[in-house]
């Protein structure tokens, strides 16, 4: 497979947003986020049509598949080439990681896929132009970390993803306390970054853990606008031998407080693990893994050759599952 050339260069125009697939719905009530008085107001669960339509409608038909790479790794062109492969191979969703210099989720294969692309200069926006190059083929979603958004300006950086086609945002440390702005000074003029996010037409995500209480668990399906992010074992992103005992527990617990959407990350690295996931929850996102592959390829040929093979076989599985 060749590498071809970005068609949004790094700091050029702006590309050019992704025709709408369906008209947005009328807003409709959701989790309750905190004005500048303290009261409670709702967020929007209009958000992120495509993702809701990839749920929905997976092409593996089980659940939906979300392959995750951190972007500019290892090149920025490789990337590119690595993201139109992961589509081909059966990505109803894209994941794309803004590499960051304290990645506190991520082990250490993310680590260092991270680490290099900083080292080689990759900026949010030759992130953010990855995801416009391949908007029209799959919706996205994000990863980053607090620091990068607000570094960016928070309002500046929801309405700038929006344009690049990104639906969703997972931003691991950012308590769902602070995005709903709830006596937090740095989101107060905005009411919580949940509400500014919205109001750029991207939803937040809000991530459950197996150690999560009921009280917690609360908020989390109060504050899904799109799709939860659950974490499939304690610790750090990273391949293990087995997903965590503690997920049917997790989803079954989330399945009584809310209907968006559950996928399931942090640990999935084969076929079989992929498949035994998608037997229970709406999506699977495997990432250490695939980042894995990628950095033991050769060249970027072997990288696409490397991501088509797991994710193909992780949509196989998932569909005979």
């Amino acid at each position: 497979m060749s590498v071809r050339k970005l068609p949004h260069p790094p700091g050029g125009r702006e590309p050019r947003p992704p025709a709408p697939e369906e008209p947005a719905a009328a807003p409709a009530a959701a989790g309750p986020a905190a004005d500048d008085d303290g009261e409670a107001r709702a967020l929007p669960r209009d958000l992120a049509p495509r993702l809701r339509r990839a749920f929905r409608a997976p092409r593996a038909r089980r659940a939906a598949l979300m392959p995750y790479l951190t972007g500019g790794h290892p090149t920025l062109e490789t990337s590119d080439a690595l993201i139109a492969t992961l589509v081909d191979a059966g990505a109803d969703v894209v994941e794309l990681g803004i590499p960051f210099s304290d990645p506190i989720a991520d082990g250490p294969v993310v680590q260092q896929s991270t680490h290099a692309a900083l080292t080689a200069g990759v900026t949010p926006d030759d992130v953010l132009g990855l995801a416009a190059a391949h908007s029209s083929a799959v919706p996205f979603v994000l990863l980053t970390y607090l620091n990068s958004v607000l570094a960016y300006d928070a309002g500046r950086f929801f309405e700038r993803a929006a344009r690049a086609g990104v639906e969703a945002l997972v931003i691991p440390d950012l308590p769902l306390d602070e995005a709903s702005g709830r006596d937090v000074p740095l989101a107060r003029e905005a009411g919580g970054l949940a509400p500014l996010a919205a109001g750029a037409g991207v939803s937040l995500v809000p991530m459950a853990t197996p150690t999560s209480t009921d009280e917690r668990l609360d908020l989390v399906a109060a504050a899904a606008t799109s799709f939860v992010y659950c974490v499939a074992v304690t610790g750090v992103t990273g391949a293990r031998a087995e997903v965590g005992a503690e997920l049917p527990g997790l989803l079954s617990r989330l399945r009584e407080r809310t209907d968006a959407p559950l996928a399931v990350g942090f640990g999935i690295s084969t076929p079989e693990q992929a498949a035994s996931v998608a037997s229970q929850a709406d999506g699977v996102i495997i990432g250490s893994a695939l980042i894995d592959a990628v950095s033991r390829a050769g060249t970027p040929d072997e990288a696409c050759a490397a991501a088509a093979k797991l994710v193909g076989d992780a949509s196989a599985a998932i569909a005979g599952a």
